[in-house]
């Protein structure tokens, strides 16, 4: 019996520890699109999600860092980005599913150069 129960309880924490590492995209909303642009800060190429910090400087002249929620580093390098595709100092147009909150930041649609050149087939 107890060996039983031990089986049972190390097949539920096992199987709890990834059932808690994922997270809820429900902050984005994915009725409206937007589109930021700036000058890339930072690219963060992270697991589970890629971040890319985006300074955009608004109408008044005050620069706010939006940040930029990708997908999985694995899954963006199969459509061309890659840890290299942008660098700080790069200028930048996002389309992004902003926050519901109204924050600075969102979901990654897609995004161009400054030139207009697409990253990834995404764009």
């Amino acid at each position: 019996m107890r060996i039983r129960l031990f089986g049972i309880v190390a097949v539920v924490v096992s199987l709890a520890g990834p059932a808690a590492a994922h997270h809820s995209f429900a902050m984005f909303d994915y009725n409206k699109e937007s589109t930021i642009t700036g000058e890339v800060k930072e690219l963060q190429w992270i697991n589970p999600h890629i971040h890319l910090i985006v300074n955009v400087t608004d109408a008044s002249g005050k620069v706010a860092a939006w940040d930029v929620e990708g997908g999985t580093p694995a899954n963006l390098r199969r459509t061309g980005w890659s840890r290299e595709v942008v660098k700080p100092g790069d200028k930048i147009s996002v389309v992004i599913h902003p926050l519901k909150n109204g924050t600075t930041g969102g979901m990654l649609v897609k995004a161009n150069k400054g030139d207009g050149t697409p990253i990834g087939t995404n764009g």
